[in-house]
């Protein structure tokens, strides 16, 4: 379980990145934090692991986000970022796999046999040996995925998962993200992927929370979407 308490991020005096945010993420759910650009999707999500500071209360299983806890914590979630060029950086993605869990004290017969495991289990096997500067947009996405699962999180974030994608690794993308058991908060304006991945969304504007609520209940609301700068997922849009 997640649970922050009137958390506040500001960059200067006079900006708040995040202001009084007061959320609670049990485990198991799948939760979509939505807004407008600049709302601070990407703010919650470098907060909750530690990579900017906070004014507040943040605890990940009742253990509190602070810098002596931060290994323990970031043990508990893997975050994948919006641009996987900057979360791959050894040459072959077998190698990436391997490297967090090797990290944390796991025995190489150990780490290599997890990601056969992962590998096999997100369908992408094939790019076991591939080099990362080869793979292409999806591809990439994939294996930044595969080097979170390594670490064997309890949670998991990601920010804008499909972006840049073509629509058959957009859906490859929902289908992972489906298929993960673990808890997922996921930040995209994208509110079509995040009807497709979540059950409940957090709708942030001006770093404040304005509503959280089931998917279906918020994504349909075109008043409170326009109000907030958004419009309805083009599932809904012609049906309105």
């Amino acid at each position: 379980m997640i649970r922050l308490e009137n958390v506040c991020v500001a960059y200067n005096r006079t900006f708040k990145a995040l202001e009084n945010i007061s959320l609670t993420i049990e485990k198991g759910e799948a939760v979509g934090i939505i807004g407008a650009n600049g709302a601070g999707k990407t703010t919650l999500m470098s907060v909750i692991m530690g990579l900017v500071d906070f004014e507040g209360s943040i605890t990940v299983d009742d253990i509190p986000l602070e810098k002596k806890n931060f290994d323990a914590i970031r043990r508990k979630i893997g975050i994948v970022i919006q641009n996987s060029d900057n979360q791959m950086f050894m040459p072959t993605v077998y190698e990436d796999i391997v490297f967090g869990p090797l990290n944390y004290g796991i025995s190489r017969e150990d780490a290599e046999k997890k990601a056969d495991e992962i590998l096999k289990d997100l369908g992408i096997s094939e790019l076991k040996h591939r080099h990362n500067h080869r793979l292409s947009g999806g591809e990439k996405r994939m294996a930044a995925i595969a080097t979170v699962l390594a670490m064997s999180p309890e949670t998991v974030l990601m920010d804008e998962p499909s972006s840049a994608l073509d629509p058959y690794n957009r859906r490859l993308i929902i289908n992972t993200i489906n298929s993960l058991s673990v808890t997922k908060l996921i930040a995209y304006h994208d509110l079509d992927l995040i009807l497709d991945t979540c059950n409940r969304v957090v709708l942030l504007s001006k770093g404040r929370i304005v509503a959280d609520g089931t998917a279906d209940s918020i994504l349909k609301d075109r008043e409170l979407l326009e109000a907030n700068r958004m419009e309805l997922p083009l599932r809904y849009a012609g049906n309105n």
